[in-house]
Formats: C-alpha cells, sequence, structure tokens
C-alpha cells in the first residue's frame, strides 16, 4: 500500500504574516473557523497546503518540539515566464521579504530566484527559459 501526499503543512510564527506573505504568491489561505492558529488552502491541483503556529501543534501532539535551524524545505513556484520570475521577486523584496537569491539563468534552463517567508523558509521562484 502506498500512501498519498496531499497535504503541506508549514510551522509560521505570526499566521497573519504568512499568509500575506502567501496571498502575493497566489494562495488564499482560510482561517479554520475552530481554531484561530490553523489555516488551509487547497491548491488546483489538489494539494493541501496549511500554516499552523507553534501554539496550535504544540497540545494536538504530544512530545512534539519547535525545529530550530536553518530551513531543510523549499517550496517551488512556477512562472509562465522568465520575466515573470524578476518581476515577483522584485515585488517581494520590496515589500521587505529577504532576498536570497536574485533572479539568474540556472545551467540547468530555467531563471530561478529565492526569497526567505516571514519564517525564513526558502521559496524558489522558477520559470523555463527559451530554448537555445
Amino acid at each position: 500500500m502506498n500512501p498519498t501526499l496531499n497535504t503541506i503543512d508549514i510551522l509560521v510564527s505570526d499566521l497573519d504574516a504568512a499568509i500575506a506573505f502567501y496571498a502575493r504568491l497566489g494562495l488564499e489561505f482560510k482561517i479554520d473557523e475552530h481554531s484561530p492558529e490553523h489555516a488551509g488552502c487547497d491548491l488546483p491541483n489538489g494539494l493541501h497546503v496549511m500554516l499552523d503556529t507553534e501554539a496550535f501543534r504544540t497540545p494536538h501532539l504530544p512530545g512534539w518540539i519547535a525545529p530550530s535551524g536553518g530551513p531543510r524545505t523549499l517550496l517551488c513556484f512556477e512562472f509562465g515566464a522568465p520575466a515573470w520570475v524578476d518581476a515577483k521577486y522584485a515585488e517581494l523584496v520590496e515589500a521587505g521579504y529577504r532576498g536570497i537569491a536574485e533572479p539568474f539563468d540556472a545551467f540547468w534552463g530555467m531563471r530561478y530566484a529565492t526569497v526567505a517567508d516571514p519564517d525564513g523558509n526558502g521559496i524558489d521562484l522558477y520559470a523555463a527559459l527559451a530554448a537555445r
């Protein structure tokens, strides 16, 4: 029996700040009516993304401890054109989010950039480069 990956849960320190950041990337989170420390977003491809604060996770997962150190996971957002990567990167940095890697043409054939969400998670922005 093989499991199905259908949900990604992101631990955040400030739910409102995280919702505002991800809204700039086109994700519309809705705060759970039963828990103001939890929000969800259903994507068109069937994936469900959740945002949880430590206050939400701690009482529901006995023994759980918040991770420390740098993030080990990146969320990757594909754009329809390389110029859109540049524009979104500029928009996010101008809005005060930390740029990690400015847009560049990667050797694997993509325009690529990375920003940090409010909790320091890496967010990759990419688009295929025109065939040469």
